[in-house]
């Protein structure tokens, strides 16, 4: 009690309080350092050229594109301010970026406001419907009609 007052009255916050800031805050700024430090490697490492990041095993194996195919190479044009190249290369991973950005900020958020957790928890039922997305996707960018879809 007397480390509290007297951190007031030298015009500090409570050791405790910052403690618990940043505490709530390590999970959602450590993934965010972890997903900066991704973004920073494949805007400086060009996944478009060859070497540098392996093969899809599903396109090289079968012709097949799998669903992440083009996502490295939209990220890239992503972080280069070309959203329209982004698409091109993966509309659904572009989505996907996207719907975690928009997750991520709500987690910082609930963490600043409550220091809850990530307040979106999700259920059964939005596992296979992000199964089903995937499969949809896949399958309609391997037929021709789905031609704009390949990267």
């Amino acid at each position: 009690m007397r480390d509290h007052v007297r951190a007031e009255a030298v015009g500090g916050p409570p050791r405790a309080a910052s403690t618990s800031t940043a505490r709530r805050l390590a999970a959602p700024l450590g993934v965010a350092a972890g997903v900066g430090a991704a973004v920073a490697w494949v805007a400086a490492v060009d996944p478009g050229r060859p070497g540098h990041y392996p093969v899809c095993p599903l396109l090289s194996w079968t012709g097949l594109y799998c669903p992440g195919c083009g996502g490295l190479r939209g990220l890239h044009a992503l972080a280069h301010g070309d959203p329209v190249a982004a698409l091109g290369a993966n509309a659904l991973a572009v989505a996907a970026y996207a719907a975690f950005a928009v997750l991520w900020v709500r987690w910082l958020v609930a963490a600043v406001r409550t220091g809850g957790g990530m307040p979106v928890v999700p259920r059964a039922r939005h596992w296979w419907l992000l199964g089903g997305i995937l499969f949809v996707f896949t399958v309609v960018r391997n037929l021709p009609l789905g031609a704009a879809l390949v990267p």
